[in-house]
């Protein structure tokens, strides 16, 4: 390892950092973080503070579980790689497809086709739902529905279903036949409606009605978060995800849910759909498959899809897609440690506790702070939106936004800033006196603005 000089003079030179302009990151060179433990991490200068963003959503189990350490190096001694393309398959996978498909039964999920990451399983849903209704023989139904605001990742297939022009518009043109309806966000939205409830209705409603026009002939699937990540951490209202299901239904069109950051645990329940008591056609899962030990990834398929392709006798049937690293045996090893922790620990509940006592401490920190627009979240899944007015609820600056990042980390916690929104994730293993930490030094934070 190259010395902290080295690192220092470095750091964002040879490389280009995700969702960040590169002049940006020379001008400003970015935090160096060089160790982590428990639901801490240590920057190159020495410098220990929470981790409320678990990474990016994925560490779910903090940064000392050693239970998927062991599991990584015992399989690295046995076989480091092998690949999981037709003819030939390894003992990690078969056990991790089988723990998984159990693990979201409830769900009605039946198989898993591993891929490296989120991005790729949503592709993978993408592609399968197009396939299923070839396997079917209705080979025009292949337009996609969306939420505005909501992220599915940076391939071509998910970033023409996300609904966020940032994560779009420097790629534009995108594919063609993604159309999308208003997120169901009571802070912001075009039917000016604060009630949760009826604006689930009004969503609802638009979403009859872009069918109608499009043709539901047409539409292979609708995708959504079942709680909106990226977008805000935008919560519906209970009966929405139900609602999509049954309009889904009624037109003949898949669900898929993406559940790349709500899956094992993060939402307070096993899933988002769980959470909504919703079982979707099929499932993106990542992030904390292996708590971010090891970048792996899964669509998860349902009964009704699962048994169509098995029954085809075209060649329509025949899988065409996969990554090098699909199934990877060292990844499949880490999931199974992972997901045998997260049930023993029981971090759902963990979850939804400590998600009601940041949710309630941060309604406080909103009274008795102008800035603070608006609270949301669910679970360990909470965000702050920051406004300068809060009766025309302008959205705060880029250089506030900052500020409060950088006092919030000088107070001990690292957060992450989107847009005007305070993303806050931390691990699932977080304590009550950690919550604690949290508030305390976003208080401090709010208040230096």
């Amino acid at each position: 390892m190259r010395d902290d000089n080295f690192l220092v003079e470095q750091n964002a030179r040879s490389i280009w950092h995700p969702m960040a302009h590169p002049a940006d990151m020379r001008a400003n060179p970015p935090r160096i973080i060089a160790k982590g433990e428990g639901t801490h991490v240590t920057d190159i200068e020495g410098r220990t503070v929470l981790d409320a963003v678990a990474g990016l959503w994925n560490v779910n189990l903090g940064y000392s579980c050693d239970p998927i350490k062991q599991a990584i190096a015992r399989q690295l001694d046995v076989l480091p790689y092998y690949s999981g393309f037709r003819g030939t398959s390894t003992p990690t996978s078969i056990e991790l497809a089988y723990e998984v498909t159990q693990f979201f039964a409830p769900e009605g999920m039946a198989r898993a086709f591993f891929t490296s990451g989120g991005s790729d399983s949503v592709e993978t849903a993408l592609r399968l739902a197009r396939q299923y209704w070839k396997v079917r023989g209705q080979a025009d139904k292949t337009k996609f529905l969306a939420l505005k605001k909501g992220y599915h990742g940076t391939h071509f297939g998910g970033a023409s279903a996300n609904g966020n022009a940032n994560f779009r518009r420097n790629y534009e043109p995108l594919m063609p036949g993604f159309f999308h309806v208003p997120a169901p966000w009571t802070y912001r939205n075009p039917f000016n409606e604060s009630d949760p409830a009826k604006l689930a209705q009004l969503v609802g409603a638009a979403i009859e009605d872009e069918i109608a026009f499009q043709g539901a002939d047409t539409i292979a699937a609708f995708i959504m978060e079942p709680v909106l990540g990226a977008g805000g951490v935008i919560v519906p209202h209970e009966t929405f995800m139900p609602l999509v299901r049954k309009i889904c239904d009624k037109h003949d069109i898949l669900l898929i849910a993406d559940e790349v950051v709500t899956g094992f645990g993060r939402a307070g329940a096993w899933s988002g759909s769980r959470l909504w008591g919703v079982q979707p056609d099929m499932m993106c899962i990542a992030k904390a498959i292996t708590s971010g030990y090891f970048p792996l990834g899964a669509t998860l398929i349902g009964t009704k899809v699962a048994e169509a392709f098995e029954a085809d006798k075209t060649t329509f049937g025949n899988i065409g897609t996969g990554y090098t690293y699909s199934g990877h045996p060292v990844g499949c090893a880490a999931g199974i440690a992972a997901l045998a922790e997260t049930r023993r620990l029981n971090l759902a509940e963990n979850a939804r506790l400590r998600g009601e006592e940041l949710l309630a401490g941060l309604k406080r920190l909103q009274d008795k702070h102008q800035v603070v627009g608006d609270v949301r979240g669910k679970g360990l899944m909470v965000a702050l939106e920051l406004v300068s007015d809060r009766a025309t609820k302008k959205a705060a600056d880029k250089k506030l936004m900052g500020q409060v990042a950088d006092t919030a980390f000088a107070q001990g916690i690292m957060i992450r800033i989107s847009g005007p929104n305070i993303i806050l994730s931390p691990p699932l293993i977080l304590k009550a006196e950690e919550v604690d930490t949290i508030l305390g030094a976003l208080d401090v934070a709010l208040g230096s603005v």
